[in-house]
């Protein structure tokens, strides 16, 4: 049933918040009639050109710039040396330990490279093209250094080192111990298994790849920083350090950007570049990325290692869980790199009751592109890890996968529920998710499908997989994050300006690339003011327009940000009571507002509209003694803990063992998120999320040679999967609102990838078991799933009878 505003003398309106409204922005995104970084085209504009090592690991002998100032066109060129005195380290905001390992990282290489894509030359021309042709002409002469490549191997005594003056390729070590401790619980268990699973780098894919634009106005020291990034105040901050340029002078816009999935959560050397040459130039200066140098340039995701122990009682009772975690730092540490794996390490445990819980992430340094956060950070690792533990337990103790689920999660009862990691989960039910999902699914067909094919011996297996997950996002609690040694705090802002004529502004510190804001804001913000939706316009991404804010990430915007909207329209119809009150001639206390008009109880005709209100206090002829002429109002919200949305996937394959291809059949998911802002937009979110975990279960891999080339370095080598290459997706929700915001929203950015990536894997291996095969190696390539097979097979020829390979205490 559809809630109502309703008020006096004025027809039923439809509420705002649950609608599934089409977003007010995609028109003229759409139609092109925006703004992107790579738009913006200033008056003596010059274009930059970025020379990289072609080497992972090398020492720059010598760097001559000098022929390619005699190209046509180029007006500057500039080795890392030039440079280097304008420019500091490169900024990593979470040091996560008290000994943690932290290099130098210059925006421009000066005596070493440490990736394949270092920058190491830049090139200054009238057109871009001049500026790319240039490249060619600059002389480098390196010295290769032996790369570093392999997680173990990097940690091993004698190993090469990435930076040599540290004096080890260890970044930091980081424990977590809770509950009882491993080793006993694990001497008491039944049963212990352990498994080994990898995570792949990802490259991030973002529709519109990184571009840069920066302005000097020379006569008073200013500069306007264009980027098409997720965090323009947390880059005004950070560009100020590395460059030395006052914060108050610099401003940071980031226009509309055409989508970053963390790989715009970053303060990248190219924005310094800009800066350092537009004020060493004193003109204008524009760098956009090709995709293949993106490829190389922007951050990667994932790249871990994990060793995971369960522990559980014959019956199937869950009594601890260890993870021993290496994680791929890459050559650098960017803005969070070593707190990404950190994320996950209270998830492992996900949505079990459990007895004990042990931790240990090693992060690693390697002569690869810099890893950092990327949807789900960290989330999609434990999820992954814990889901298929799951379901290798499920098959040593012969049990169905959801029967040992439903004998271990949190019960709906038991909510609000301290995890063995020690988050509290509000609120949830984990059973209402999963019994939709069975339903969408036929679970019980599929199932008895499965046998029939497998008795006939059907070389096309059936495979089903299931995960059951949650998260923690809304990032994040500020003491929180203190106790983590962040460096910020995770509060947000918002600002309501009620404008003379009755319409509204609202300024959020949040920065949109993609995710609906300006549609899900103007709901929000016209229930609470009581205003029409398309009187409410977003303004956001401007340092200048938006002073505050904490930017977007961590499926944070709505329960924070959204939050802070709703606050601060709250405080907008507070301020107005007293201006309404004093026109009415009535006591606050005596007013309604409704559907955006203050009415006095008890004589309904005695009304004034928010919109007359605002228009009173702008000619401020008749306003209470002592108020200020504005019912414009701020809020800053500091959440008091995560939100956590949960629900359960399931995925249906068919394996061809004989050439290892596989296809989803089908796949179901119901996700809570709390309440939905809209529904049409957590639609897109989950199908968006789902697309990007099948993607690296299947597709996605970046691939490293023995000298630390990038091979997949193109999209003709890196399969993006494209519509063709994914299912129907089908979608369902629960709602339990989460406690924590006053929305009741709980994110819905992470979900779909957080959860699909092990119930696809869970599918195929459900389909092989029966074979012997116990783990295919992401992405389940057809290669990759045909030499499973085979090399079950073998194992089988040479050892009949043995077991699987379970260990079992």
């Amino acid at each position: 049933m559809t809630d109502q505003l309703t008020g006096p003398d004025s027809e039923t309106r439809e509420k705002e918040v649950g609608r599934p409204r089409l977003r007010k922005e995609d028109a003229r995104l759409v139609a092109g009639q925006t703004t992107w970084t790579d738009n913006i085209s200033v008056p003596g504009m010059l274009h930059l050109a970025i020379l990289r090592s072609p080497m992972a690991h090398a020492r720059i002998d010598r760097v001559d710039v000098a022929p390619a100032l005699e190209r046509p066109g180029v007006v500057a060129a500039f080795s890392g040396r030039d440079l280097a005195d304008g420019l500091g380290s490169l900024p990593c905001a979470w040091p996560v330990t008290e000994d943690i390992v932290l290099p130098d990282h210059p925006p421009i290489a000066v005596d070493e490279v440490r990736h394949a894509g270092d920058p190491v030359a830049v090139v200054a021309a009238r057109d871009r093209y001049a500026a790319a042709d240039a490249l060619e002409a600059v002389e480098v002469d390196y010295t290769p250094l032996e790369p570093v490549l392999d997680l173990e191997a990097a940690l091993a005594e004698g190993a090469p080192l990435v930076h040599a003056d540290k004096g080890t390729n260890r970044c930091y070590v980081w424990p977590l111990a809770t509950g009882e401790d491993w080793e006993s619980v694990r001497s008491r268990a039944d049963v212990v298994l352990k498994r080994r699973f990898t995570h792949q780098r990802l490259i991030p894919n973002a529709m519109e790849p990184r571009a840069v634009v920066a302005t000097p106005i020379a006569s008073s020291g200013e500069y306007t920083l264009y980027s098409s990034t997720q965090i323009p105040h947390i880059v005004r901050v950070m560009m100020a350090v590395v460059t030395g340029i006052p914060e108050h002078k610099l401003r940071v816009i980031a226009p509309d950007v055409g989508g970053g999935f963390g790989s715009k959560l970053q303060v990248y050397g190219e924005e310094a570049l800009a800066l350092a040459l537009a004020r060493k130039l004193g003109r204008p200066v524009k760098w956009t990325e090709s995709r293949s140098e993106g490829y190389l340039a922007t951050h990667h995701g994932r790249g871990q290692i994990q060793d995971i122990e369960i522990a559980a009682t014959r019956q199937g009772r869950l009594l601890g869980l260890k993870v021993d975690l290496l994680a791929d730092m890459g050559a650098y540490l960017m803005i969070v790199t070593p707190g990404v794996p950190l994320l996950g390490a209270f998830m492992y445990p996900a949505i079990y009751k459990m007895d004990a819980y042990s931790f240990t992430c090693t992060g690693v340094f390697t002569t690869r592109t810099p890893t950092d956060a990327y949807r789900g950070a960290g989330r999609p690792e434990a999820t992954f890890a814990i889901e298929r533990m799951m379901d290798e337990l499920a098959a040593e103790l012969e049990m169905d996968p959801l029967e040992l689920r439903r004998l271990n999660w949190i019960g709906h009862d038991e909510f609000p529920y301290t995890s063995v990691a020690g988050l509290t989960y509000d609120s949830g039910n984990y059973e209402a998710a999963t019994d939709k999902a069975l339903a969408l699914f036929g679970y019980d067909g599929l199932r008895a499908e499965q046998q029939e094919r497998a008795a006939r011996g059907d070389p096309v297996r059936l495979g089903i997989g299931v995960s059951t997950y949650t998260e923690m996002c809304g990032l994040a609690p500020s003491r929180i994050l203190r106790d983590l040694r962040y460096a910020a705090g995770g509060w947000e802002a918002a600002s309501i300006r009620m404008l003379p004529t009755g319409k509204v502004e609202v300024i959020t510190g949040t920065s949109p690339h993609g995710q609906g804001h300006v549609t899900c804001w103007s709901q929000i913000a016209a229930d609470v003011l009581g205003v029409p939706f398309d009187d409410v316009e977003v303004r956001h991404g401007d340092t200048l327009t938006a002073p505050q804010g904490m930017d977007t990430y961590g499926s944070r915007s709505l329960v924070v940000g959204g939050a802070a909207v709703h606050m601060a329209a709250q405080k907008v119809v507070e301020k107005a009571r007293k201006v309404a009150a004093h026109l009415l001639e009535a006591s606050e206390n005596d007013l309604e507002f409704t559907d955006g008009v203050f009415s006095v109880k008890g004589s309904p005709e005695a009304k004034r509209t928010i919109q007359e209100v605002a228009f009173e206090t702008f000619s401020s002829h008749d306003l209470p003694d002592g108020m200020e002429p504005t019912i414009n109002a701020e809020h800053i919200v500091d959440p008091e803990n995560f939100s956590y949305p949960h629900g359960t996937h399931l995925c249906a394959v068919e394996v061809d063992t004989e050439t290892g291809q596989t296809r989803i059949r089908s796949y179901v998911c119901v996700d809570d998120v709390g309440r939905a802002v809209n529904p049409l937009i957590v639609e897109g979110q989950v199908h968006g999320g789902v697309a990007q975990g099948i993607a690296q279960a299947l597709y996605e891999e970046a691939v490293y040679d023995e000298d630390g080339n990038l091979v997949s370095g193109t999209m003709a080598d890196y399969p993006v999967p494209s519509a063709v290459d994914l299912p129907e997706f089908t979608t369902g929700r629960t709602e339990t609102p989460a406690t924590s915001n006053p929305l009741g929203a709980k994110g819905v950015g992470e979900a779909g990838t957080i959860a699909s990536t092990p119930a696809v894997v869970n599918a195929i291996v459900d389909a092989l078991r029966p074979l012997g095969v116990t783990e295919v190696t992401m992405p389940c390539t057809p290669e990759r799933v045909w030499r499973a097979i085979r090399e079950a097979e073998a194992r089988q020829a040479r050892e009949p009878g043995e077991p699987r390979g379970e260990e079992a205490a």
